[in-house]
């Protein structure tokens, strides 16, 4: 035997074991950083569309605004070039156009709503309540007025009208605001009547109440709510209708549309703007009305 020392085997190198788990704070913060970016990204997108849409909201109102109070106001500048209330003093004159207009266009939607309660009350209950041979036929012949173009409309019936001795009065501007408007009180009528429960009336009925009694002290309460919002809707409308008066009333009935109309025609810019404020007031406050009237079980039974 020499005396070569034996070969050994090499000594293996330790085993190391890497723990998955250490390798997540490297890809959690790099998760982090992105989801960081993304909420950035998508809380500047929902920044620049709600700073588009306050534009398109509000910066008509203030020009509006801006024109109410500009006394002079001419090219190249950008800005009105004196401030001053005195066009408020013209259109707040009693013995102003504007006053007299505003009157007249309030007593004309109040009239208007008397007329077209008075035939969607019972048209909504019957609509709601019986059962009518064609009732769909029925609810889509209330939206004729507003499924064709208004001022072919119009102009034949300031034809008709004209015939009957109503152009240029009251009466005619009155049944062409309520034509219009019986779009919404008849439907939304229709839905209050309709989301009562029937058991309180068979209620009412059985410990004795008439029919008619019934109605007055059970169903029409209940249903006032939805009445009241529709009375605002067609209120609003009469208030806003241009078209109609303009082809039935004028030149002897002059509402506050008509005076804007002609203020902005005739280039009086201040008192088209504060005539456009006046009527802004009451849609604004009445929305918010109807909001308060108008609930959820009312408006899932219109068009039903």
């Amino acid at each position: 035997m020499s005396g070569e020392a034996p070969l050994l085997p090499a000594r293996a190198e330790p085993l190391t074991l890497v723990d998955p788990a250490s390798d997540v704070p490297r890809r959690s913060a790099s998760s982090g950083t992105r989801a960081r970016f993304w909420s950035l990204g998508s809380t500047g997108l929902k920044i620049v569309g709600l700073a588009i849409f306050a534009f398109l909201l509000f910066g008509p109102l203030a020009n509006l605004a801006l024109w109410s109070v500009a006394e002079r106001w001419y090219t190249p500048f950008k800005l009105p070039v004196s401030y001053g209330m005195r066009y408020w003093e013209v259109v707040f004159r009693p013995t102003g156009d504007a006053m007299a207009s505003l009157a007249t266009s309030i007593s004309i939607a109040c009239l208007t709503v008397l007329v077209a309660l008075t035939v969607s009350v019972p048209a909504g209950y019957a609509l709601a309540r019986l059962r009518l041979p064609w009732r769909t036929a029925l609810m889509i012949l209330f939206l004729l007025p507003q499924a064709f173009p208004s001022v072919a409309i119009y102009i034949n019936v300031a034809r008709v009208f004209y015939s009957l001795g109503l152009t240029g009065t009251i009466t005619g501007v009155v049944l062409v605001h309520a034509a219009h408007g019986l779009v919404y009180s008849v439907w939304i009528a229709a839905a209050a009547f309709a989301a009562i429960d029937r058991d309180l009336e068979l209620a009412a009925r059985n410990i004795g109440a008439s029919p008619l009694r019934t109605f007055f002290t059970v169903t029409l309460p209940l249903a006032a709510p939805g009445i009241m919002a529709s009375a605002i809707f067609v209120f609003l409308e009469s208030l806003d209708e241009f078209t109609g008066t303009f082809f039935v009333g004028v030149p002897q009935v002059t509402t506050l549309p008509l005076l804007l109309y002609n203020a902005s025609m005739g280039g009086n810019y201040q008192i088209a703007s504060i005539t456009a404020l006046i009527l802004l007031v009451p849609s604004v406050l009445f929305m918010i009305v109807i909001e308060r009237f108008l609930k959820a079980d009312v408006l899932s039974k219109v068009g039903q």
